[in-house]
């Protein structure tokens, strides 16, 4: 007798179960099982969700001991064989159990739910509480005994095998389904009812009205309108036979409104050469990565979206990547109104079940083109014909999170496996990605001109210092107030920046010093003026506004800092005729907020747009003839090495924000250290200058892209045992990695103390070193193996965005 055998990654985030398991397939599902199709199997004491990674013939595993597979959750695949390759190699090029890899590749309702529910045995002799919670069911959630307080009861019951336990896996996600009329094709039928319903005209009426419609599924509220019958009456009809009720699966729609059809727009010389490149690469099926380096406003939507044609006349598919949120309702916009239905959109700001049936569209083949954040290059689609990474410098595109990937890593990965072209397009590129370029690994397209040919706006430098010295003490400089003044007067639109949402940074107390901190984490708590409450971005503690000092108990209590609703309160009191629109993230928090406010922007029912980073890129608004950006030096003296490389990249982002249109722009940018190079050379939107001095200092101080770095960090809940840790890990590593290789720590993360765990790190800088991931594998093991027992969690990052 011949088996079938399937290889189960089973649903297990643990070091011992991070392989394929063998289960037997029941004979009556041979024919239907495929790879990468979801299952549920015994897994020890419990049922537990798996993913079908391999199918064979035979197995090592004695037939006795050989456990079958319950439950078929997909007749479909999930899964392709090319994602099902690509998870493996996640899992090794980011060190993650490879149940995780498989996991993040799917929406969040396709991701197993385990319930325990309680089954009845014996329904005789139950006790009288027992039976009040069974009722007439079988089977009873757990949770009722545990509300009931009957734990001890349930145990005895157990024993006594009067009730079972069960692990039930359910899936998250359902098929939305609504009820329509299907109208019967017997036409015989429909002229018996009319007979039957001689007296009752309004039923003559509809039956005579189907007569025309045979076969027909429409919704009942149509039939209704159409013909001027009740409810009542259309059931009356459907009892006679002549129609029935029947529930049709229907998906449900993200977008909140209607957008008119665009055409291809004439490009410009450098975007034709731009797209010629690419069609090239096309047509001769090359996985060739292009940066697209463009300024701010010189049209790189409109070569994506010419090459996505290109892509789809092909009858290929597309996806296109953009790093925020905020972005994806006006890129989705523009890319539905150049391609209809054919796009499909996922975000975190969607419902579970919007998602789920994103994706399904995706994988049914209903859509061609993905626009997405972060996890949409995990789109299901099966013949991919170009990838697109706008914003590619945005570090959002890592995911901080296990398996850490990188959404350009995915990319190329995926463009190898379909051999066809990337596009990684900013106005700001990663250091790394020009440094690419430059050697030739990417291919390098410029766009150095804007497409309507505007000028680049006009920026000023406000030395914030020169305004103190002048006894200017507010958040605006003198140039900033009148430039919004000139602005208000002429009807035009101006966008305000600020990197920190809240009111005030931080608490203080002017007799002793005292900063009001977060008791679980080192960082200052940020007062919020809303809610009149203090709050740790980083725990989400939050506390009441002091009003004494909790040391010395003074009343000198101030708020230091400036926070976007601090800035909010300010304009109106030197402007209060001013409409002002606050956009981060409390303003954002409920479903469809970012695409309400820039709405409201859009349609000119607000003068200012007020903002974190969220409104820095992307936005293209024709009246905004203002940028202001209160300061510039809260990223430049984060202790990071990326500092000013992301301080440029903002301000050149947020200056482009001004005069995309026939309107001349203005940008003014308030610092208290105007010579930085930074912010000298985004004033003038000087990419390369600022990537030759970068890349000096860079070379000099030996940090990416000149050496690669990874992170290994240790927490725990006490300081001794984590610094203990830290240091056993820079050990090991220096003793079984190259002398080329070097270790820096262990020295505290750069937030030492977050959620009440004390965090150490070491730092690897290398050139080449191939034993880097075996080594760190084993150090993994180990760490799984004895120091976890210790309450030690230790996180590794071979690509950190932040160190």
């Amino acid at each position: 007798m011949s088996f079938l055998i399937a290889e189960v990654i089973v649903d297990v985030s643990t070091y011992h179960v991070d392989r394929p398991f063998d289960y037997q397939v029941p004979s009556e599902w041979v024919s239907v099982i495929e790879l990468g199709c979801r299952v549920k199997v015994p897994f020890g004491p419990r049922n537990v969700l798996g993913f079908i990674v391999g199918l064979k013939k035979e197995t090592d595993v004695p037939l006795t001991k050989l456990k079958s597979i319950t439950q078929i959750l997909d007749m479909e695949p999930v899964l392709t064989e090319e994602l099902l390759q690509m998870a493996k190699w996640l899992k090794n090029n980011t060190i993650c159990y490879e149940i995780d890899a498989l996991q993040v590749m799917l929406p969040s309702a396709l991701r197993a739910k385990y319930e325990k529910m309680i089954k009845l045995q014996k329904a005789q002799n139950l006790p009288e509480e027992v039976q009040l919670i069974f009722g007439k069911r079988q089977q009873v959630n757990f949770k009722e005994f545990e509300r009931a307080d009957l734990l001890p009861l349930l145990k005895q019951l157990v024993a006594e095998n009067v009730v079972t336990i069960e692990n039930v896996v359910k899936q998250q996600g359902n098929v939305k389904e609504i009820r329509m009329v299907k109208i019967t094709e017997d036409q015989q039928l429909i002229e018996q009812a009319i007979e039957q319903s001689s007296r009752a005209a309004k039923q003559r009426l509809l039956l005579q009205w189907m007569c025309q419609h045979l076969g027909e599924v429409r919704p009942p509220q149509q039939i209704c309108e159409e013909t001027g019958v009740s409810l009542s009456v259309l059931e009356a009809v459907i009892d006679k036979g002549a129609a029935q009720f029947v529930q049709e699966e229907v998906f449900r729609d993200p977008f909140t409104k209607d957008v008119s059809r665009t055409h291809a727009l004439q490009l410009t010389d450098e975007q034709q050469v731009a797209l010629q490149a690419l069609t090239t690469a096309m047509e001769q099926q090359l996985a060739q990565t292009f940066l697209l380096h463009g300024v701010t406003g010189s049209g790189k939507t409109e070569v994506y979206l010419q090459a996505i044609q290109k892509v789809l006349d092909e009858g290929k598919d597309a996806i296109m990547l953009v790093p925020e949120i905020a972005l994806t309702p006006q890129m989705t916009e523009r890319f539905r109104s150049r391609f209809g239905e054919m796009v499909a959109v996922m975000h975190s700001g969607l419902s579970v079940g919007e998602k789920y049936d994103e994706w399904r569209k995706i994988q049914q083949g209903k859509v061609r083109v993905v626009v997405g954040a972060r996890s949409a290059i995990f789109a299901p689609f099966t013949n991919i014909g170009l990838i697109i990474l706008d914003e590619e410098h945005e570090s959002t595109y890592k995911q901080e999170d296990s398996p850490r990937y990188h959404a350009r890593d995915v990319a190329i990965w995926r463009s190898e496996f379909y051999k066809c072209p990337i596009i990684l397009g900013s106005a700001t590129p990663a250091l790394e990605s020009f440094a690419r370029a430059k050697k030739g690994v990417y291919t390098l397209l410029s766009l150095k001109q804007r497409a309507l040919h505007q000028a680049l706006p006009t920026v000023f430098i406000a030395d914030m210092r020169e305004e103190l010295r002048h006894g200017n003490r507010s958040m605006f400089s003198e140039s900033l107030i009148e430039a919004i003044r000139v602005r208000l007067e002429k009807n035009e639109q101006m966008v305000l920046f600020l990197n920190r949402r809240g009111y005030s940074s931080f608490v203080l107390c002017r007799d002793c010093g005292t900063v009001v901190q977060c008791p679980n984490c080192d960082i200052s708590l940020t007062y919020h003026r809303t809610t009149e409450k203090l709050k740790c971005h980083y725990c989400g503690y939050e506390e009441h506004v002091p009003q004494i000092c909790p040391q010395c108990q003074s009343d000198h209590i101030r708020y230091f800092g400036t926070g976007t609703q601090k800035v909010e309160e300010e304009l109106f009191k030197l402007f209060p005729e001013a409409r002002v629109l606050r956009m981060d993230v409390d303003t954002t928090k409920h479903k469809g907020a970012h695409e309400e406010i820039l709405e409201a922007f859009g349609a000119g029912l607000a003068d200012i747009l007020l903002g974190t980073q969220m409104i820095a890129k992307g936005l293209d608004f024709p009246n905004i003839t203002l940028v202001g950006v209160l300061s510039a030096d809260t990223s430049l003296h984060l202790p990071d090495y990326r500092a000013a490389e992301r301080t440029f990249q903002l301000l050149t982002q947020v200056s482009g924000r001004a005069g995309r249109h026939d309107k001349p722009g203005e940008v003014i940018i308030q610092t208290y250290t105007p010579e930085h190079y930074a912010i000298e050379l985004a004033k003038t939107q000087e990419y390369e200058p600022f990537y030759e001095r970068e890349m000096f200092l860079r070379r000099r101080s030996s940090y990416p892209p000149y050496y690669f770095v990874a992170l290994v960090q240790l927490s725990h809940e006490d300081v001794m045992m984590a610094a203990e840790y830290a240091g056993r890990v820079a050990d090991w590593l220096r003793g079984n990695l190259s002398h080329q290789v070097s270790i820096i720590g262990p020295t505290t993360a750069s937030i030492a103390r977050l959620q009440n765990r004390y965090r150490y790190q070491c730092l690897i800088k290398y050139k080449i070193e191939p034993n880097l991931i075996p080594v760190l594998q084993r150090l993994l093991a180990m760490y799984r193996a004895e120091w976890i027992k210790q309450g030690i969690l230790m996180t590794v990052d071979l690509d950190p965005s932040t160190i």
